[in-house]
């Protein structure tokens, strides 16, 4: 983890404050329609999506409405060019075989939250109305909180996020990419889960699985955790401190449709740290000790985007990539 001072992230506001997750949520994904007045009417909608979280947040004070807008690396270059953020990428798949951590197509990211799903609803379709055949969804996801913040495998999820002051370190981009200070890199994922496999487990066999008990939500002492546990492969340590991720992760599903998921979203001052996590889940540490939750779970999205400040969110609005090209050809 970088040791970089976070000053310049100090005067540049995250789009959405770190709180504890709420109850509701809708996530989603769209590509971008690939002409000059799809490309124009995206960057128009950045200096929007602001004044349309307070208009509807205004409706239900108490629901606690935000919304994180995030643009994956090919968005980032054909709406904004330079400067752009220094670790933004392509996510690439992970992993082969039937363990595989897939890449799929993502231009824009919505991550919209509240204490009510119908605030959610309404600014999702405010902001997706504002686009119109200017994007194509590719996937939504509307998430909801399970009982005492458990995963859908039913264990407490989250645990080790970090809190309070440990936020800005782990979370959001400093002095080290000053261009972008204030944002924060976010890779999602949704997974499907083999629940019928997963409950005929013992709940001695899961929980060596996770590396924690289900009901206290203690992490299993070394001597008996197993290292392919998915705490174990999970944890990320960079000259002896632990690197940290700020997970706002959600259960998901159809139970008429057999269909049970989780959507993993991590947020993170670089995606290094994320990705490396992947690495040691899907391939192993060492290779082959993999993670064995990902027997009776299948990623079927991945992408990687970056959400800006929101000064800098306001600002790409008014970006214009063609502009100092057409300026040098005169």
């Amino acid at each position: 983890m970088s040791d970089t001072p976070i000053s310049a992230a100090a005067s540049a506001r995250p789009q959405a404050t770190f709180v504890a997750a709420a109850p509701c949520a809708i996530f989603i994904v769209a590509t971008i329609s690939a002409d000059p007045a799809s490309y124009e009417t995206v960057r128009a909608w950045c200096g929007d999506v602001a004044a349309l979280v307070r208009a509807v947040g205004r409706r239900a004070p108490a629901g606690e409405l935000s919304c994180v807008c995030g643009f994956g690396s090919h968005a980032w270059d054909v709406l904004f060019s330079e400067p752009r953020p220094a670790s933004l990428h392509p996510f690439q798949a992970i992993g082969s075989g039937e363990r595989v951590a897939v890449s799929t197509p993502g231009d824009i990211l919505l991550h919209i939250c509240a204490n009510e799903m119908n605030l959610c609803f309404e600014l999702a379709t405010q902001l997706m109305s504002q686009l119109g055949s200017a994007v194509t969804v590719v996937d939504e996801v509307h998430g909801f909180r399970n009982f005492e913040q458990r995963s859908m495998v039913g264990f407490v999820d989250g645990t080790e996020n970090p809190s309070g002051d440990e936020i800005p370190v782990f979370a959001i981009v400093g002095d080290e990419d000053r261009a972008v200070a204030g944002g924060s890199y976010i890779l999602v994922q949704k997974y499907l889960h083999d629940m019928t496999g997963w409950n005929a487990l013992s709940t001695e066999a899961q929980e060596r699985i996770i590396g924690r008990t289900k009901l206290s939500d203690i992490e299993l002492d070394e001597s008996v955790k197993p290292s392919c546990s998915h705490s174990s492969l999970t944890t990320i340590t960079d000259n002896g401190e632990e690197v940290k991720i700020l997970r706002a992760n959600m259960p998901f599903g159809r139970p008429g449709f057999g269909e049970f998921g989780t959507y993993f979203i991590g947020y993170a001052r670089s995606p290094a740290p994320i990705e490396l996590m992947l690495e040691n889940m899907f391939v192993g540490r060492p290779a082959g000790n993999y993670d064995r939750l990902l027997d009776f779970s299948k990623a079927v999205t991945g992408s990687l985007f970056f959400a800006p400040s929101t000064s800098l969110l306001e600002e790409l609005a008014e970006r214009n990539p063609g502009a100092p090209a057409a300026a040098a050809a005169l």
